[in-house]
């Protein structure tokens, strides 16, 4: 999970969906019209998730509170601020990533997050 997060601190969205395995369960609840939310069922796709993410949204401040963690499964459990480029608004939520592991690499991602904040900030009032 240091990988992962390092990489994704340093902008290496390649470097990243190297560490995804073929066939990835992806999932983030989200409003309609988020644009950095396409749908991912491979690394190729989380390499778009990835790169759109950094088009749209900068990341200010990660906490991780929690990293809980049995047979494959990871979970953590932080607070993330990142702020929408298009508005200048920030999104500040808790937050929950599920992750599986298999055979050294990531065959699930699923990201529970506020979407209400994420609503507000991309969208406004």
């Amino acid at each position: 999970m240091q990988r992962l997060f390092s990489l994704l601190a340093e902008g290496k969205s390649a470097e990243v969906a190297e560490l995804f395995a073929d066939s990835v369960s992806f999932s983030i609840p989200h409003p309609p019209g988020i644009p950095w939310v396409p749908e991912v069922d491979s690394a190729e796709g989380m390499r778009t998730f990835f790169e759109l993410l950094q088009t749209h949204v900068q990341a200010r401040e990660l906490d991780l509170h929690q990293i809980i963690a049995e047979g494959d499964d990871v979970v953590v459990i932080g607070r993330m601020v990142s702020q929408v480029k298009k508005t200048g608004r920030d999104i500040d939520t808790a937050f929950a990533l599920h992750v599986t592991v298999r055979d050294g690499r990531i065959t699930r991602y699923h990201l529970y997050e506020d979407t209400y904040a994420v609503a507000r900030a991309y969208f406004g009032d």
